[in-house]
């Protein structure tokens, strides 16, 4: 039993608590004890959420920032991130003394990467798709109800594409997002419309219907583009990647300049990237579809 429990057992009535000296004794008895520590499952959680913060911030975050993002003290938050610092999770910029990611995450999200089988098919023909088509290449896959980017090369365009590996695609705006509704998992499709439909662009598909729709158009074509649908002027063309039991596990796509990848692509461009998806899911021992 600790101090304060026992405190609140004993009734400030009783004759041995009367005097003044004594009320006031038991009071500040009370008051030193400290707050209950969190559990492990809170610890666990706020390290989870330091760590997503300083993974998606794009410049260094002071101790400030973080315990007010976080709704922690900045003792607290300042004892996390030495914390992290230590074990190689976060590094502290000298110039701003800001945190930011150290380089174990990236370590531990190349292992994490590797896992993924669909990857190791796709990444084979990345490059010969990009030297084919001088246009920048994405490979995806499908991990639980989400499509996660894992892998980008940049094109010979003078402008880049910036889609980071890691990146999670909404499936109702994105060419991998519309292959995976069409061909991934059946329960996919109630998953992305029990969502808010997020409207990107004026031309984001950001009705159920119209959703449905291009995803029995994609079924029938075999490939799937998002022309504008979540940046003015950009377009990808996406094809499935077929495991062993012609499930698609994940896609290829070309990513470029709507003026390079048209709403209507090249047969050309089309040929290009249903090569290498077929290429990638023989490697996963699908025997077409």
């Amino acid at each position: 039993m600790t101090p304060a429990d026992l405190a609140a057992t004993i009734p400030l009535s009783e004759p041995m608590f009367q005097s003044a000296e004594q009320t006031v004794a038991l009071m500040n008895l009370v008051e030193a004890v400290p707050p209950p520590a969190p559990s492990d499952l809170e610890s666990v959680d706020l390290v989870l959420r330091l760590l997503e913060l300083l993974a998606e911030a794009r410049h260094p975050k002071g101790v400030t920032e973080v315990a007010r993002a976080l709704g922690i003290s900045k003792a607290r938050a300042h004892r996390h991130l030495r914390a992290l610092v230590q074990r190689g999770y976060a590094t502290q910029d000298p110039r701003s003394d800001g945190y930011e990611v150290g380089i174990r995450v990236l370590t531990l999200g190349e292992q994490a990467r590797e896992r993924f089988d669909v990857i190791r098919a796709i990444r084979p023909f990345m490059a010969q798709l990009r030297e084919a088509s001088g246009l920048a290449v994405t490979a995806s896959a499908i991990v639980g109800d989400e499509v996660i980017v894992l892998e980008m090369i940049q094109g010979a365009s003078v402008i880049d594409f910036g889609v980071r590996p890691g990146s999670r695609l909404d499936l109702h705006a994105s060419a991998h997002g519309l292959v995976a509704l069409a061909f991934g998992p059946p329960h996919l499709l109630d998953v992305a419309l029990n969502r808010p439909l997020r409207r990107w662009t004026p031309q984001t598909l950001s009705e159920p219907d119209s959703v449905r729709r291009a995803v029995e158009k994609v079924r029938r074509q075999g490939w799937a583009t998002a022309v504008d649908a979540v940046q003015i002027g950009v377009n990808a063309l996406a094809v499935p990647v077929f495991d062993h039991r012609n499930v698609s596990r994940g896609a290829i796509a070309l990513v470029g300049a709507s003026q390079f990848i048209p709403a209507e692509p090249s047969a050309a461009q089309i040929d290009l990237v249903t090569t290498a998806a077929a290429q990638a899911s023989r490697s996963l021992g699908s025997q077409g579809v």
